[in-house]
């Protein structure tokens, strides 16, 4: 909750990570599309498009990207 409001199902995190991926337990990782904006340094994010992945684009990241119409399955 932000200023009041709630962004619902915002964020995920995996609560019991295996291996390589303890460093990410007890963190979580926002939908970018899921809540009124996200920054990396002084750039705002862009969403990736679908509503499945949680990608955060940005001018440094090349595409292409999963996730809007025609991508599926690649």
């Amino acid at each position: 909750m932000v200023n009041g409001q709630t962004a619902e199902k915002a964020a995920w995190s995996y609560p019991d990570p295996t291996g390589a991926f303890r460093a990410i337990r007890d963190h979580l990782a926002f939908y970018a599309s899921r809540v009124d904006e996200c920054w990396v340094d002084d750039e705002r994010v862009q969403p990736q498009a679908g509503d499945f992945y949680g990608g955060w684009i940005t001018s440094r990241i090349v595409g292409p990207f999963k996730g809007a119409p025609g991508t599926f399955g690649w």
